[in-house]
């Protein structure tokens, strides 16, 4: 009796965020990523909404990488029922879990928060999730090596294919009653001064696929070039330079940069902080994958040895009262929230001082705000004056832009029958959706919110 083999898309369809898609088959059914929404707040208010299928039709899951919004819905997905194996590479563990703790730390303080000072309709306020969750969900975490096959079943099989987004970020490739079913979470830069290039795939039936610079280009610029310009014109105004960053790739990566402008000469030897207790985490974390990176054991050393990394609050206020040029790393990387809204307050009000963005800014978010050219800024109920510099550099950018996703279609000795475009904004969806029709002639699918497409019938 023939069966359906089908794909129902829970998260990031038509947005950027909250990643999940189901893939429903007669053997299992297989959760890929598990991620929270983010962004502007119809979005947040979605992982309060129960899952549009049962927790207990979910068998497994597999994690392509360790962003949030590709993995905080783990907890949740646990605390409704889940009791099935979570699968990931050993790097992705080690960051998943430093990032649930640091996600569910968060909401129990803004719970907190909210019931302490009665901004809330809630009776009382409730985290989304708590550390207890937390706990109970690393103990599901099953891991494996890159180019490891798993079966999950007679009919189904996975790997991970290294795709350059983060460290330990991974394509999945799937074989599933005959198929090949491509995964690519959010696919890397060609070029990275931390990452190899993404994994060149042979064929792939179908292929599940990001389009965040669905319809850009990063710029060609020397990046180097770029970022010592930034840095040296900031120092020559007797500036501070804030760059928000993500906490777990994006920090280690800049942190390196740096240091090479550094050692070069390019830019003086001021002081540089990270400030982040995940961003320190994650650094000692690249040190204990060195086959998962291209740095050396001693540039990985310097990152520790010649950058002030930190952790702790008091340190913060140390630093936000040093006076003089100085360059400062912190999370998060859209302004969303964490210790970079401490620095935002003391800096953005002062022309001498340069905000640079390195990364995708989400809608709804400051960080969109202040690349869009908006004249103030709201953080922490008061309102400041955007005075600093504001300045981007795209090309530093973890995602792959149009043209390198494009290439990397391209290069399939078998072209994919069906591609579904996740994790993009809707006109960015739909201008990368017809240059894949006009340069491959590929049947390309834009997916909504909960919809179910039948990829294929098995007997």
């Amino acid at each position: 009796m023939a069966k359906e083999v089908s794909i129902k898309f829970l998260g990031a369809a038509s947005t950027v965020t909250g990643s999940k898609h189901l893939l429903k088959t007669p053997d299992r059914n297989i959760l890929i990523d598990c991620g929270l929404f983010q962004g502007i707040k119809s979005l947040r208010r979605k992982n309060w909404e129960a899952l549009d299928v049962s927790v207990d039709k979910i068998d497994t899951v597999i994690i392509t990488h360790a962003h949030l919004d590709h993995c905080g819905y783990i907890p949740l997905l646990v605390k409704s029922g889940f009791k099935g194996a979570v699968w990931m590479t050993a790097p992705t563990r080690d960051l998943v879990e430093i990032i649930l703790r640091d996600s569910a730390r968060i909401q129990e303080e803004d719970a907190e928060r909210a019931n302490k000072y009665g901004y809330t309709i809630h009776k009382p306020a409730l985290p989304l999730y708590t550390m207890a969750d937390v706990e109970k969900s690393l103990v599901l975490f099953n891991v494996c090596n890159d180019k490891e096959w798993i079966q999950l079943s007679s009919d189904i099989r996975f790997q991970f294919l290294k795709n350059g987004h983060i460290l330990g970020s991974c394509f999945i490739e799937m074989e599933c009653f005959g198929n090949t079913i491509i995964f690519s979470g959010d696919i890397g830069r060609k070029k990275s001064e931390l990452l190899a290039p993404p994994t060149q795939i042979d064929k792939a039936d179908f292929v599940i696929m990001e389009s965040t610079y669905g319809n850009r280009l990063h710029t060609n610029d020397n990046v180097m070039d770029d970022l010592s310009e930034v840095i040296n014109s900031t120092i020559h105004r007797r500036g501070v330079l804030l760059i928000p960053s993500f906490a777990v790739g994006r920090a280690q990566e800049l942190m390196h940069m740096v240091l090479l402008l550094k050692r070069e000469l390019f830019i003086p030897d001021i002081p540089v902080f990270m400030d982040s207790p995940m961003g320190a985490d994650a650094t000692e974390i690249l040190n204990k994958y060195p086959a998962w990176h291209k740095l050396s054991v001693e540039d990985s050393k310097a990152l520790h040895d010649n950058i002030a990394i930190i952790r702790d609050w008091h340190d913060t206020q140390k630093v936000l009262d040093k006076k003089g040029s100085k360059i400062v790393i912190a999370a998060s990387g859209m302004l969303t929230g964490g210790r970079v809204l401490e620095y935002v307050k003391q800096y953005i009000e002062n022309k001498r001082n340069t905000i640079l963005l390195v990364g995708y800014q989400a809608e709804g978010t400051r960080g969109r705000a202040l690349q869009e050219g908006v004249h103030e800024i709201k953080v922490h109920g008061k309102y400041y004056t955007v005075n600093a510099r504001v300045a981007q550099i795209s090309s530093l950018s973890a995602h792959a832009d149009q043209l390198e996703m494009i290439d990397w279609l391209k290069n399939y000795k078998q072209k994919p029958g069906k591609i579904f475009l996740v994790h993009g904004e809707p006109m960015v969806q739909e201008a990368f959706r017809v240059k894949i029709n006009d340069e491959l002639g590929i049947d390309t699918v834009i997916p909504l919110q909960n919809e179910e497409y039948n990829l294929f019938t098995t007997e």
